[in-house]
Order: C-alpha cells, then sequence, then structure tokens
C-alpha cells in the first residue's frame, strides 16, 4: 500500500508540474564581499555563485546581466533614449518645450567619472579558469565543464564598478541627496528557464531574477548607515536602530565597518547607504519587522508608518501572507522601484504622493518578488496587478479614494486615451520593444488593471478574490506566466476564458456594443444588440420602466459556456440565451411593451472596456 501511495504522490507532482509552463526554477546562492569608496563612488568585490541547475538540459555557458554598465554614453539605453520619441524625463532633459520638446539624453552627458561601471577581473568554474566576454550589460562565460542536469557547481569571480551619477533607479547622490542607491550592482546570473536563456540588454525597464539565498558582506565608511534586502547579521556591531534594546556599541578606532546581510529566497540583493539615515523600526504581532530609512521630509515619514503598516496587514489578508522576516522602506534611487524585501523611493514632500508610492512598491513584494514573473515579457502581470491591489487600498484601507467611487475609472479612461491615439500595441510586446514609453506605461499599469477588472467583469468579483488566493497559493516562488493565472482564473470560476487572454491582452482588439434597435411586439420589445469590435464580452443590460422599476438583463458570452452570479443582486435578473461571437447581431424579447419602457442601458455602471458609451443607451 506505502509503495501504491508513494506512486502516486509521485505520480500527482508530475502532473501538476506538467501543467505549469515553468515546471521547474533554477538556484543561485550567492557568497559576495564588496568594499565601497565613498569618495570617488568606486567599489571591488569578491563572489562565489553556487548554482544549481534543475533543468533537463546541459548548460555550456552562462549569462550575467552588468547593469551599471548601460549608465555610459553610446550604450544601447543611450542610443534608445535619443531614438524613442517620448523618452523617460528622468534619464532625458528637454532642450525644447512642451509643445516642441528636443530631448537629450543625460547619459550621453557623462564624463568618465560619472559612468556606471561593472567589469570582471577574474572568473573560474570549481577551480578552473573560465572565458569570459563583456558585452555591453550582458556577461557571456564559456565554462571549461558543462553543468549537466540535476546537478551544481561553483563559479567565483572578482568585479569591480564603479557607481553612476543618478540617472535611473540606481547611482549616487539621490535627487533627495541619498548617498548610495545600490540597485542592479552587482553581477547577477541571468534567468534560464523553459524557453532558455533570458539575456536581455538593460535598456530602463524591467528584470527576471533566480531565485537564491544571498550572503553578503559591505564594507564602508563607518560613519555610513546602511538598509537593504535581507536580515543584518551583526545589529550590536552596527547600532542606527538595528541593535537589540539596551545594548552597548563597541567602540572602534577603524574608519570603516562591514555590514553583513543574509536574504534566503529572493531573486535580488539591493541596498543604499547614507550617513544621515533616519531609522525607525516597527515589529509586528507575528514577530516580523517593518523599517523605514529616511533623510528629507521626516514629518511625512514618520506620518504614513502606521499607515504603511495596516496596508501590510491588507495585502497579507488579501493575497496570502508575507513569506519573509522583514520589508524596508528606503528613501532613494528616483521615483520608485521594488526590491527583494524592501524599496527605494524619492520624495516625502507630499503626503499622498509619498504614501501611494510606498503602496504601491509594497504591493509589488507579492507580484514580482514573491510570484516574480517574467516582468520583461509580461510586465502587466506585475504592474498591472500591483497596481489593482495598490488601487484597493487606496479606496479601503487608506481612504485616498471615496468609497461611493469606483476606483478604476483612472485606469478605464487611461486605456480608452490610448485607443483613441493609434499607439496601442499588444501586449505580447516585449517591455523593451513598445515604440512608445506611453504606449508601454498605459499596457502594463492600465490594460493590466483591466484585465483584472475584466474578469471581475466576467465572472464576478467573488470568483475574482478567490482566483488571487489561490494563484498566490499554487505559484509562489514558481515564475507563472499568463496561461498559468487564466487556468486558476478557470478552475475557480468554472468557465472558459483562455480567448480573453488572447484577445485582450495578446492582440489590440477593442470592445463596442451597441443597441442596435428596439421594436414593439406585441406586448412585447424585442431588443436588438450589436457587436461592432472584435472583442468578446457579456453584456449587463438594464431596463427602466417608465414607474423607475428596473430590471438586469444578463445576455452570456457563449465561449465562456457558463453564467456570472447575479453581480447586481439589488435587481431581478432575468438570464437570456448566450450570445455567440460569430453573430454580429442578437435578438432578444422583453416581457415588457415598448410604450412602458423609459430608457434601456448597456452597462450602465461603466464595467466593461466598451470603448464607445454613446450607443449604449436608449431612451424613449
Amino acid at each position: 500500500m506505502r509503495k501504491i501511495l508513494l506512486a502516486l504522490s509521485i505520480f500527482a507532482f508530475t502532473l501538476n508540474a506538467i501543467a505549469q509552463d515553468n515546471p521547474w526554477q533554477q538556484q543561485a546562492d550567492y557568497q559576495m564581499n564588496v568594499t565601497m569608496d565613498v569618495k570617488n563612488f568606486q567599489y571591488k568585490g569578491t563572489q562565489k555563485l553556487t548554482y544549481t541547475n534543475n533543468s533537463p538540459d546541459t548548460l555550456s555557458v552562462v549569462f550575467y546581466h552588468l547593469y551599471f554598465n548601460a549608465f555610459q554614453p553610446n550604450s544601447e539605453m543611450d542610443s534608445k533614449l535619443q531614438s524613442i520619441p517620448d523618452p523617460d524625463r528622468r534619464m532625458a532633459n528637454n532642450l525644447g518645450t512642451d509643445k516642441n520638446p528636443i530631448y537629450e539624453s543625460r547619459i550621453a552627458k557623462l564624463s568618465p567619472s560619472e559612468i556606471g561601471l561593472l567589469r570582471i577581473t577574474a572568473m573560474s568554474q570549481d577551480g578552473q579558469k573560465a572565458t569570459f566576454s563583456h558585452e555591453s550589460t550582458i556577461l557571456k562565460v564559456t565554462l571549461p565543464t558543462p553543468i549537466l542536469p540535476h546537478s551544481k557547481t561553483v563559479l567565483d569571480m572578482t568585479f569591480e564598478g564603479q557607481v553612476p551619477v543618478m540617472i535611473r533607479r540606481a547611482g549616487r547622490n539621490s535627487p533627495d541627496g541619498v548617498a548610495l542607491s545600490m540597485a542592479q550592482w552587482y553581477p547577477k546570473m541571468v534567468a534560464y528557464d523553459h524557453q532558455g536563456w533570458h539575456t536581455t540588454e538593460y535598456l530602463g525597464r524591467e528584470f527576471y531574477g533566480v531565485w537564491g539565498n544571498f550572503d553578503v558582506k559591505i564594507t564602508l565608511d563607518k560613519t555610513y548607515v546602511v538598509a537593504g534586502s535581507g536580515v543584518l547579521q551583526n545589529p550590536n556591531e552596527m547600532g542606527c536602530g538595528y541593535e537589540d534594546k539596551g545594548v552597548k556599541i563597541p567602540q572602534t578606532k577603524a574608519k570603516t565597518k562591514t555590514w553583513h546581510f543574509v536574504a534566503e529566497r529572493v531573486h535580488d540583493f539591493t541596498w543604499a547607504a547614507d550617513p544621515q539615515f533616519t531609522h525607525d523600526k516597527h515589529t509586528l504581532t507575528d514577530g516580523k519587522t517593518i523599517h523605514f530609512f529616511y533623510k528629507k521630509y521626516p514629518e511625512n515619514w514618520k506620518r504614513i508608518q502606521p499607515d504603511m503598516l495596516k496596508v501590510f496587514d491588507y495585502f497579507n489578508t488579501l493575497i496570502g501572507k508575507y513569506p519573509w522576516p522583514q520589508y524596508s522602506f528606503i528613501q532613494g534611487g528616483d521615483g520608485g522601484m521594488e526590491y527583494a524585501m524592501c524599496t527605494l523611493m524619492e520624495g516625502g514632500k507630499k503626503y499622498e504622493s509619498l504614501i501611494g508610492t510606498a503602496t504601491h512598491e509594497l504591493a509589488h513584494a507579492w507580484f514580482q518578488h514573491l510570484l516574480a514573473t517574467d516582468e520583461a515579457a509580461y510586465p502587466w502581470m506585475d504592474e498591472g496587478f500591483t497596481s489593482y491591489i495598490q488601487t484597493l487600498a487606496e479606496q479601503q484601507v487608506l481612504h485616498l479614494i471615496p468609497a461611493t467611487n469606483y476606483p478604476f475609472t483612472k485606469a478605464y479612461n487611461g486605456y480608452l486615451n490610448l485607443v483613441k491615439s493609434g499607439l496601442q500595441e499588444p501586449t505580447i510586446t516585449h517591455s523593451d520593444r513598445y515604440a512608445t514609453n506611453y504606449a508601454y506605461s498605459i499596457a502594463a499599469y492600465y490594460k493590466g488593471q483591466l484585465f483584472l477588472t475584466q474578469l471581475d467583469y466576467l465572472m464576478g468579483n467573488e470568483a475574482l478574490m478567490k482566483t488571487l488566493k489561490r494563484y498566490y497559493r499554487e505559484y509562489a516562488f514558481k515564475n507563472p506566466t499568463p496561461n498559468d493565472f487564466i487556468r486558476i482564473a478557470e478552475k475557480v470560476s468554472g468557465m472558459q476564458l483562455q480567448w480573453f487572454l488572447n484577445e485582450f491582452m495578446q492582440t489590440d482588439h477593442v470592445a463596442d456594443y451597441a443597441i442596435d434597435k428596439v421594436e414593439a411586439k406585441g406586448n412585447k420589445t424585442a431588443i436588438t444588440l450589436k457587436r461592432l469590435e472584435r472583442l468578446p464580452l457579456s453584456i449587463d443590460l438594464f431596463v427602466t420602466d417608465k414607474a423607475g422599476k428596473t430590471q438586469y438583463v444578463y445576455v452570456p458570452l457563449r465561449m465562456t459556456y457558463g453564467e456570472k452570479p447575479n453581480t447586481y443582486p439589488n435587481y431581478p435578473r432575468t438570464v437570456v440565451p448566450a450570445w455567440g461571437w460569430g453573430n454580429l447581431t442578437y435578438t432578444f424579447e422583453l416581457d415588457m411593451p415598448l410604450n412602458n419602457i423609459q430608457s434601456i442601458v448597456l452597462d450602465p455602471n461603466n464595467r466593461s472596456v466598451d470603448i464607445n458609451r454613446e450607443n449604449n443607451i436608449y431612451k424613449k
């Protein structure tokens, strides 16, 4: 019996592995020692990387990201800033006017002492010298011994770098005056999955990393306070709010300190440092700690702290438990950017801006650093889903959005404006390949939100919330894909939804349904609807009689092979036969004489992505 049960367990695991797009994940465990010269912003380091090949493939080469090399004149990032019509304004200066902009790349003007640099000086595999070549922001390593499937190897290197002037996310002397914002600072193993190596040149957009454990020691001027990924291993030596209460910090004549951090089961490691950081710490009931590091606008940085603790609890309930022992909000970088167990955030002059950024970046801890989709390929699964739960938190926890308002109106309006502009591109476009930053931003942030609101529209809010929780439970630490998510939605709702993933996210099709004809049929009324565009949707239709009584008519979409529950329980609902997409028109009879009808409205609360509201209304 035991053998049978074991065989069944293995069989079930195999089925589950086959069912997901990424059935295995690689493992990259880092040990790094780095020494930073805070005067010239140059650093040297060693890295010992234990790489576990969990794939079925033999690997004869490996690749690393060298992100800092993007911040050099004539890099691909620099060239893109000069060729794209709407470059990121944090990275390019406008020498013209708003109406007639003339952009100049900030990278192009960097001097040798201001550029970013990351260079490997020596490398070996299991003690044998390895051949390597620097190719802009990618390092190609030809291995002396191929890595066999399901085996490990140890890659040792020495490296040196220079922190660039702050232009995007990482650098020195951020807009808030933080000395060091150290994101994307080390040679980072490129992700390898069922699609092969993801050797994406760094152009300033999205990331995809390999799961691993980090053991990092950072040595720099003793006056600096360091914050970042991982748990500090020597808090009583460092002080600055890290230490246990009542512990006396040992005095030393040394000019430097070494900070020792460990981060487990993450795919990135980031840190920031400044001699004037203020550090506040909160311990939650479950033992996790929340840290805040800042040097400007202390009033607002203090003010957001109780609010962010509430948001943290809300996300734990909404999606699932945050698994790591701590999280840090760090003033640094530009704008806001999510990293493992922390975020770097600029600003604080305006509370609403600071709390909005903090909420968004914290939400990334779930969708980017816990689920960890390939956001270079599917940025909407990260930015869109993150923005969705951020918006819910802003309404339900922070009360920045009135409770009576539909919270996703901004996302709908942004999407509608993109459609009208003619610049929309299918979201299967790689994040670096969009023709405009505008199209990328709307697709990733707004259309990604609308993907969830439209699933809400198609299958009901309860099913959507259950889908998000189950998605977390089944795919945490597994690099899920869009297909994995839509499979969960189908299991929860009982509907067929693959068509929706294809139509809404993999094409630029739009929805436009209209009330075509309303005709008297004796004591009944024949209502004819028409599909004017290609994106399919189900229909919510409200009919109000002259006495002001409203009834709800639901027209299911045949290709879902299911019905959503009554999403308007205050109104009596009539479910009519499903509408097949191939039929451009659809007619049904209403048991009400035409002369008693006051109005007919399609989707009266504007929950669908119908791009033309004007043809949705019939009034007597």
